[in-house]
């Protein structure tokens, strides 16, 4: 039964006590800038979404994506990742540089955003201050082979370990380049257009009100929380000092939202785990 399912990883998990942090909102936001540096990867988002009419529509669908998979029932998580795998299966796109029209749920491309997104999750959450062990971290890259394989990988072939993550990263490294896609949707993901009662300020003229301000602080940290050699493809500096400033906003930030009410950071399918994992161990949760 549902009732009595705690989904594809539960509360002992470690991609529990990683995705149960509200920083991970930044964590996003820095996985999409590195995708955006595999021009592959890049044209099959650029010719196939609607990010650019649809920004936050298609934030929210993914976030849902995430959690249901994450907090989900077993079911749940199936589910959304056969959809997820019937729609890449319509998708195609053509390579910029050949011409040549590929798939857009190659395996290679699938690979690629799994590992910038999960990296990006435990990388940020580790550096804004959560505590995890080297063995919890490799620990989550294992669990997290559970979600690749909803997408259609087969999880043998995805880095299960920080080292590997590392290694997959210096193999896939030569193939990635700043295009004209990747400047205008690093340049779109930095000032995207705010929602309606979020923009109203801009429409009375106001055009840096506080959520702009707010949202290009978020953007800025995201970008700084990149890798060296990433900060690098994007004009920027790959200095340690840089990753320092980087770690100290994020930690900042991570301390702020702790100080939110949980109620106001969780969403339903989070409450529901949650609901589900305290009926069935009897140990109330944090949060």
């Amino acid at each position: 039964m549902d009732s009595d399912d705690l989904g594809l990883f539960g509360p002992g998990s470690v991609t529990w006590k990683v995705h149960d942090e509200p920083i991970l909102i930044v964590a996003g936001l820095r996985s999409l800038y590195l995708q955006a540096l595999h021009p592959l990867a890049m044209a099959g988002v650029a010719q196939n979404s609607n990010y650019r009419t649809d920004a936050w529509g298609r934030l929210v669908r993914t976030a849902t994506y995430v959690a249901t998979t994450v907090y989900g029932t077993t079911a749940e998580a199936e589910a959304a990742g056969a959809r997820l795998r019937r729609l890449h299966a319509r998708m195609r796109a053509t390579d910029p540089n050949t011409g040549e029209e590929f798939r857009i749920d190659e395996p290679d491309l699938l690979r690629w955003v799994h590992v910038t997104e999960v990296e990006s999750f435990l990388s940020t959450a580790r550096r804004a201050g959560l505590p995890l062990t080297d063995d919890e971290v490799d620990g989550y890259y294992t669990e997290q082979r559970r979600s690749a394989a909803l997408v259609g990988l087969d999880p043998a072939t995805v880095p299960g370990t920080a080292a590997e993550v590392a290694a997959y990263y210096r193999t896939v490294r030569p193939e990635l380049r700043m295009t004209r896609e990747a400047a205008e949707t690093a340049l779109f993901l930095t000032a995207p257009p705010l929602p309606w009662k979020l923009s109203l300020p801009a429409r009375l003229g106001l055009t840096l009100g506080p959520p702009r301000w707010a949202y290009l602080g978020v953007a800025g940290t995201a970008l700084a929380l990149l890798p060296a050699w990433a900060r690098r493809m994007y004009g920027g500096l790959g200095l340690p000092t840089t990753a320092l400033s980087a770690d100290l906003t994020v930690r900042a930030l991570r301390l702020a939202l702790g100080a939110v009410p949980r109620r106001y950071l969780e969403g339903p399918i989070l409450q529901a785990a949650k609901q589900r994992a305290e009926r069935l161990t009897a140990t109330p949760l944090a949060g």
